[in-house]
């Protein structure tokens, strides 16, 4: 059976270990002796925890970001509700997956700082989805499909705001279950259409 590359192995073990002790206390030691190499080694292909991190944010994760530059780019196909609805069905799925990982950050307010700075040096962070989305609905207002007086960064921190909610916020409810993500999604992209669209202008 062939082995995986050491990259490869190393990302795998930084998912799982993110996933089943937290980003806090998932150690570069940890995660190499998880990835069956020495702790040098990893360091050759990342250069920190914070690098290592966002690789498995992006490589491992639902592809959110790829998906907004598409679409803010002009490559994207299909109407604006097609479009909100699959970044709002990625959003969710990628908050769904990310959450259980960066949770930990958040009860050691130093670690939680460091890390922050660690993701400005890196070009990274939480800002960016919203960010991407802003830039893609700025394209579709002015493509005319969005209406011109619409708040276009509020609209893109309403729905992804909503779709990280949903990782969360349904775990005390009567069934512990969130909201089936299709469902979840088209329901909530034709909520905020009512209020952005230029089709459902008065």
């Amino acid at each position: 059976m062939e082995t995986k590359p050491a990259r490869v192995r190393i990302l795998d073990a930084a998912h799982e270990l993110m996933l089943t002790v937290g980003l806090a206390r998932a150690t570069t030691k940890e995660i190499a002796r998880a990835a069956g190499c020495s702790e040098a080694a990893l360091y050759k292909y990342f250069d920190s925890k914070e690098e290592l991190f966002v690789r498995v944010l992006t490589e491992r994760l639902p592809r959110l970001t790829p998906l907004l530059d598409s679409l803010a780019a002009g490559t994207g196909r299909g109407t604006l509700e097609e479009n909100l609805t699959e970044i709002a069905r990625q959003a969710a799925l990628f908050y769904e997956q990310s959450f259980p990982i960066a949770a930990s950050l958040y009860a050691e307010t130093q670690l939680k700082r460091r890390h922050d700075d660690a993701l400005r040096t890196l070009g990274s962070g939480p800002h960016l989805p919203l960010q991407g989305l802003d830039a893609y609905l700025r394209a579709e207002q002015a493509a005319g499909r969005v209406r011109a007086d619409a708040d276009t960064y509020a609209a893109a921190s309403l729905l992804l705001g909503a779709c990280a909610q949903r990782a969360f916020a349904y775990d005390a409810t009567d069934s512990g279950e969130r909201p089936p993500v299709d469902a979840f999604a088209t329901r909530l992209v034709r909520t905020l259409l009512g209020g952005i669209s230029v089709a459902d202008r008065p």
